[in-house]
């Protein structure tokens, strides 16, 4: 994923100096420069950037005023870059991504690139997930539409790493890696895209060690990881296929189909 910037300070130096350092990541692609706290705001409002590296002290308007400028519109990720020590506090307060001092610090310019690669993937698997949602409530109208309220607790009563002993060796799998999972009589075949591994267990016993928010019967013996949903293909007689992340595509059947438009979220 390509992530579109913008860099605005008021020093061409400064805007060339961050230009150097950012060369060596090559999913950073600079689309614009600015040099004052208006054209900033033209410029984002415009070229809608994932990302924009943000002067503080600027004459006319700061930056926290270029924060508030573009408020009206799905405003992009921000990281502060200033001299200027005292303003650490309102940079964080703006939800700024990481606030960096000049001369800007290489090290820590790549933490804060690594900490933007993870709020656009966060922010990306919303959208999909939003998507997913719009899709299956077409597919399945009669579906709950409002989600009941989370237990911010509740992931953790759930196993993160399954142990599976098959053809002799144990596997330690991680839950999070699973796209689904099938019954065959009293063994569960698990799939995690590149693999599959049998288990010893009943489908009832292993759905009480798996967080339902994410994982979701949606056959007899079929259970999913919504995580790992990508597209969702309508079949006849109300039936559906849910495209998983490795291409493997598996049957909703009827009965099933409200439980996963009520759960993906």
């Amino acid at each position: 994923m390509t992530i579109r910037t913008i860099l605005v300070d008021d020093e061409k130096l400064a805007i060339q100096g961050l230009q150097l350092r950012l060369e060596p990541f090559e999913d950073v692609e600079i689309i614009d420069t600015c040099q004052n706290g208006r054209e900033a705001i033209r410029a984002i409002k415009t070229q809608k950037p994932d990302l924009v590296f943000l002067d503080i002290q600027m004459p006319g308007f700061d930056g926290f005023s270029v924060v508030q400028g573009v408020m009206e519109i799905d405003p992009p990720l921000f990281v502060f870059v200033t001299a200027f020590q005292e303003h650490a506090i309102r940079a964080f307060e703006a939800n700024a991504v990481n606030y960096l001092m000049k001369p800007v610090d290489e090290d820590k310019l790549a933490d804060t690139i690594e900490r933007v690669r993870q709020r656009l993937a966060e922010k990306k698997s919303t959208e999909e997930a939003e998507k997913l949602k719009s899709v299956l409530s077409e597919v399945a109208p009669e579906a709950a539409e409002n989600l009941a309220g989370e237990d911010p607790e509740a992931a953790t009563r759930f196993e993160k790493l399954i142990n599976v002993k098959d053809r002799g060796q144990i596997f330690r799998v991680e839950v999070g890696t699973i796209e689904h999972i099938e019954a065959a009589g009293d063994y569960m075949c698990i799939y995690t895209g590149d693999n599959s591994l049998i288990l010893r267990e009943t489908m009832k016993d292993l759905e009480r060690r798996l967080d339902p928010r994410k994982f979701q019967r949606v056959h007899r013996s079929t259970i999913v990881n919504l995580d790992q949903v990508r597209q969702v293909k309508p079949h006849t007689n109300g039936e559906c296929f849910l495209v998983l992340e490795s291409g493997a595509e598996v049957k909703v059947s009827r009965s099933y189909r409200d439980v996963v438009a009520r759960f993906v979220h």
